[in-house]
């Protein structure tokens, strides 16, 4: 049964491994699969999340349409690219990490570097943006209309991990935000890395990283 990309970001989350997302740009077109997402809440649910402490203009898109694109500049140098859920206001979206691109591999590797892998063109939120050639301008763009596509599974993946968040600080980096969601054994996934605050937290837990 396909998704439903009005439910919650983290039912949405997982239902989107092996989808494929394809982007038709005036460059030419470029498919992945998707490989490792994250979900995340909205206002007062999620201490990890854009929207936790409500509506503002740069995350105006959140609070949107389901099915939209929500895309955000972090770090002064990327963007990264989400898929809004959850009902109307709502404000839920799944974050992109990492895909194996399956379609117009010579145009990923133009934008991404001759020298780059395959397995490394789009293995990271950073990289699967630019191998997708996806920008600030397609904020709120419909993942379902031209020039974006998305093809979800005919049948749920079953073979994943849940996992906390990667680079998530303060509470919402830990326990009980296991809502990293990754294909088991796919190359294309990106290392796990803790955020340096919750370091210490890790260690005298004994958690695995």
């Amino acid at each position: 049964m396909p998704v439903d990309l009005a439910a919650s970001a983290v039912v949405v989350a997982p239902a989107l491994l092996g989808a494929v997302l394809s982007h038709d740009s005036p460059a030419g077109l470029v498919s992945l699969r998707i490989t490792e997402v994250e979900a995340y809440l909205g206002t007062g649910e999620d201490p990890g999340s854009h929207a936790h402490r409500g509506r503002t203009p740069r995350n105006s898109v959140m609070f949107g349409r389901p099915g939209t694109l929500y895309t955000y500049f972090t770090y002064g140098m990327h963007t990264c690219a989400n898929v809004v859920c959850s009902p109307e206001g709502s404000a839920s979206a799944v974050l992109l990490r990492a895909g194996e691109v399956v379609a117009g591999e010579d145009l990923a590797r133009n934008r991404r570097g001759e020298k780059v892998s395959a397995r490394d063109l789009a293995r990271g939120p950073a990289r699967l943006v630019v191998a997708l050639g996806i920008s600030m301008a397609d904020n709120g763009a419909d993942v379902d209309r031209p020039p974006f596509h998305l093809e979800l599974p005919s049948v749920p993946a079953s073979g994943y991990e849940e996992t906390l968040r990667t680079g998530v600080s303060g509470p919402g980096g830990a326990d009980p935000f296991r809502w990293r969601f990754a294909l088991r054994d796919e190359p294309t996934v990106s290392p796990y890395k803790v955020h340096p605050s919750l370091r210490s937290v890790r260690a005298d837990r004994g958690v695995q990283r």
